[in-house]
C-alpha cells in the first residue's frame, strides 16, 4: 500500500511516544506516575485534585489521565494542562468522559512530553533515546543571504 509510513521522517520532535519500548522510560515507576483525588469540578474539562505526591508544573501536560472511581471509571485521556498553585493542582483534560467526573473520584496520572529534545535530556535524562533531530537547520537557514568571505 503506497499510504503506508516507509522509514523515518526528519523532523525536530520525536517520533516515539513516551513510555514506549523506543523511548525506553518506565511509566509504571513512581517518578513518573501519580494518584489523585478530584477536590473539585471547576467545569467538565478543569479539575482540583490533591495528589499523592509533589510535582512540578506541566510535570502531567500531554500524559495521560485514567479515572479509576466513580461513575467515570474506566475514562481514559489525555491531559491537555496541568498546574500548579501554592497548594492545588489543577488537571485540565482534552476530553470529557460521558459520565460526569465529581468530588472524591480517584484518578491516575503519568507524566506527560512535548516531544522536545530539550525535555527529553532535562526532565528524563533520556537524550540516547531521543527520536528527533534537533540541530537539523531550519527554515531560517534555507532563506538565508549568501554571504561572502573577503580574505
Amino acid at each position: 500500500d503506497l499510504q503506508q509510513p516507509q522509514g523515518r521522517l526528519f523532523q525536530y520532535g520525536c517520533d516515539t511516544d513516551l513510555g514506549s519500548a523506543k523511548c525506553g522510560i518506565d511509566l509504571t515507576a513512581p517518578a513518573y506516575r501519580a494518584t489523585a483525588t478530584v477536590v473539585e469540578v471547576v467545569n467538565a474539562h478543569r479539575l482540583r485534585v490533591s495528589m499523592s505526591a509533589t510535582f512540578a508544573t506541566d510535570w502531567f501536560t500531554r500524559g495521560l489521565v485514567r479515572v479509576t472511581g466513580g461513575a467515570a471509571a474506566g475514562f481514559a485521556g489525555e491531559v491537555r494542562a496541568h498546574e500548579r498553585d501554592d497548594a492545588d493542582d489543577w488537571i485540565t483534560l482534552w476530553q470529557v468522559p460521558q459520565a460526569s467526573i465529581a468530588a472524591d473520584d480517584e484518578l491516575e496520572l503519568s507524566a506527560g512530553c512535548d516531544k522536545r529534545f530539550e525535555t527529553c535530556r532535562d526532565r528524563f535524562q533520556n537524550s540516547a533515546n531521543f527520536r528527533g533531530f534537533p540541530h537539523m537547520p531550519g527554515n531560517d537557514f534555507v532563506t538565508r543571504y549568501v554571504r561572502s568571505e573577503k580574505a
